[in-house]
């Protein structure tokens, strides 16, 4: 495992309405993005990368069974790819694996013209962010 600097993202936990569609979409992208399965239980499992770490969790105890983007909490997650050809590859791929690109008549510059990107969105409404690396600079308020 990689030391982690001081403020990096040790994990993030999703509880998701339902693990098996969570898995065919959100699954398929953390092990495309370099993830490995770090483990596994009936109502769970869990991705890591370096130092890092990614739960998604069916739990008895949600209070909603839709998740809602624009409510308080998270919006999106957000991850960096190697460069623009791999943002492209990704988004061509997450069309068979339950998303719908988001934005398209602003893809792959909905974030502004320095930033190369593709917004892609499940069917359970949860949203991810493919960046290029070399176009990294994220502008405040760019769209979600």
């Amino acid at each position: 495992m990689n030391r982690p600097s001081h403020g990096a993202l040790h994990h993030v936990e999703i509880w998701v309405p339902d693990l098996d569609r969570a898995l065919a979409s959100l699954g398929w992208l953390f092990q495309a993005l370099g993830y490995a399965v770090s483990q596994s239980w009936d109502t769970g499992r869990s991705w890591s990368l370096g130092p890092t770490y990614v739960v998604l969790e069916q739990s008895p105890g949600l209070t909603a069974d839709e998740y809602d983007r624009r409510r308080p909490g998270l919006n999106h997650l957000a991850f960096h790819v190697k460069d623009s050809a791999g943002v492209e590859e990704l988004a061509a791929d997450a069309s068979r694996n339950g998303w719908t690109l988001m934005f398209p008549e602003l893809h792959p510059h909905a974030g502004g013209t320095q930033h190369y990107a593709a917004y892609l969105e499940n069917v359970d409404g949860f949203e991810v962010e493919l960046v290029a690396i070399s176009a990294a600079q994220h502008p405040r308020g760019a769209a979600n």
